[in-house]
């Protein structure tokens, strides 16, 4: 069986490549690929060579290929139909944490059950939905608290989107970018920009991988109140002013990465009950605002670049179809 997939040669630089794939195995499903998506923080650091070489192992996705910083065949949000799988798999919809390739093996375990209610092009959220649900279940929110989320990208959003539906909460959206605030508020958060960003917040998701970012929620948070921090700032230096009012306020900052089930639910739910719920909670169509811009497969070396570009009106979550 012939399949092509995506690889990240040299910095800046993806190209496709023809691969043979071995028989199946029987603990192993088939996937035609239908749709998959950009993590656009993450894939961005990966195709500029970026990550660093204390994170190699850490930073591996579950079915990539090759080692970093290159060649190295990344990505973990795809969607397609089982050509040949185990009876229970069979001609269904799965999401799997795998690279972009348009056809491609994988432990059956690994593919999960789209619901029919989650059309392709949504699913492929389903692994910023599974980080943004591990941040909520890190963040421990309570009804009724003052809530910010630094960082309109597709993690904050969602995120943002699961604490505007806890009794009490309007959470607030930051972002530099003003052209975000339709989408916040799509998803029934509000929009401010950093200047006219309320003090006094109880519970901070920084999710905007920057030091001003960071910055901002250490000057709003109010007394004893959480900073959650959801970005992955890869090979950069973060200073941080821990100085001045930081210990009087008896700030927390916590880590949160997707990697691990937060200690709330550890034990409880695993990997892959995780990301079963995330589909589930992608069954609302507001989220179909997010996926954007689309991009045909066979494009996708020429495109990356500017799918995975920073800035204002960089796009949300770039959706890749394949024939």
């Amino acid at each position: 069986m012939k399949a092509t997939a995506l690889w990240t040669v040299a910095p800046g630089l993806a190209a496709l490549r023809a691969e043979d794939l071995p028989p199946r195995a029987a603990d192993q499903a088939l996937v035609r690929s239908r749709a998959s998506a950009l993590s656009r923080g993450t894939e961005r650091l990966v195709l500029e060579g970026r990550v660093p070489p204390s994170q190699y192992a850490a930073m591996r996705a579950p079915l990539m290929a090759g080692d970093f910083p290159f060649p190295v065949k990344y990505g973990y949000c795809a969607t397609g139909v089982v050509e040949d799988g185990p009876p229970g798999l069979q001609g269904r919809r799965v999401f799997v944490l795998h690279p972009h390739q348009d056809l491609f093996l994988a432990p059956a375990a690994m593919c999960i059950p789209v619901p029919d209610a989650v059309p392709d092009h949504r699913a492929v959220l389903a692994a910023n939905m599974e980080t943004a649900l591990n941040i909520l279940w890190d963040a421990r929110p309570l009804a009724g608290e003052r809530c910010l989320v630094i960082g309109a990208g597709v993690v904050g959003l969602l995120a943002a989107a699961l604490l505007a539906r806890i009794p009490g909460i309007a959470p607030v959206v930051v972002d530099i970018d003003p052209s975000r605030a339709a989408l916040a508020e799509a998803l029934g958060a509000r929009f401010a920009p950093p200047p006219e960003v309320p003090a006094e917040q109880e519970l901070i998701v920084h999710a905007s991988a920057s030091a001003a970012g960071l910055q901002l929620a250490l000057d709003r948070a109010a007394f004893e109140a959480r900073i959650v921090e959801a970005s992955w700032h890869g090979d950069r230096m973060v200073p941080l002013p821990l100085g001045e009012a930081f210990h009087a306020r008896r700030l927390t900052i916590l880590s949160t990465q997707v990697g691990a089930v937060a200690p709330a639910m550890r034990g409880r739910r695993s990997h892959a009950e995780r990301l079963a719920l995330a589909l589930e909670l992608l069954a609302d169509p507001r989220f179909d605002a997010l996926c954007a811009p689309a991009a045909r497969f066979a494009d996708l070396p020429a495109a990356l670049p500017a799918l995975l570009a920073t800035g204002a009106a960089a796009p949300a979550c770039p959706v890749i179809t394949y024939p």
